[in-house]
């Protein structure tokens, strides 16, 4: 009971600092949102998501990549992805799925001097392939993996 309340405490604490903080004009609504590409999130195939995330859709493949997610996904709705790379100069890692009706699941940017890691979970509606991309050094590169699923996570 105790603890219940000092969460709700932390809670409205924190939300009244940052809305006294708008209200004075320290902080806009819009700092407070992330950025993210409307057009490459709404786009309906794979081609026009990469070329609406950056404007180009030629990836090389590479093998300094390594994109780990199960071959069988008992459930859609949430499987595992983790991306890695050792190359240098990592600015973007994105996660795009092949037969979703939006491909583009998540783009990360990844601020100079951080590891290139990325762990979430993702969406498949069905078999598909899940694609990484890693913008390093201004170039682009991928990896790709057949997840199988049995049963489907949106559609």
């Amino acid at each position: 009971m105790n603890m219940k309340r000092r969460l709700f405490l932390k809670g409205t604490l924190a939300s009244s600092t940052i809305a006294v903080a708008a209200i004075a004009g320290l902080i806009r609504p819009q700092q407070l949102l992330a950025a993210w590409p409307e057009s490459a999130f709404s786009a309906t195939t794979v081609t026009d998501a990469l070329s609406s995330l950056s404007g180009n859709s030629d990836f090389s493949s590479s093998a300094e990549i390594e994109l780990n997610a199960p071959k069988i996904a008992e459930n859609g709705a949430v499987v595992p992805v983790t991306i890695s790379t050792k190359m240098s100069g990592v600015t973007k890692i994105s996660i795009l799925v092949e037969k979703n009706s939006f491909p583009l699941v998540a783009s990360y940017d990844i601020p100079e001097g951080t590891i290139p890691y990325v762990s979430t979970r993702i969406k498949m509606g069905k078999t598909s392939n899940v694609i990484a991309l890693v913008e390093a050094g201004g170039k682009q590169f991928s990896a790709q993996q057949e997840v199988k699923v049995t049963i489907g996570g949106c559609g």
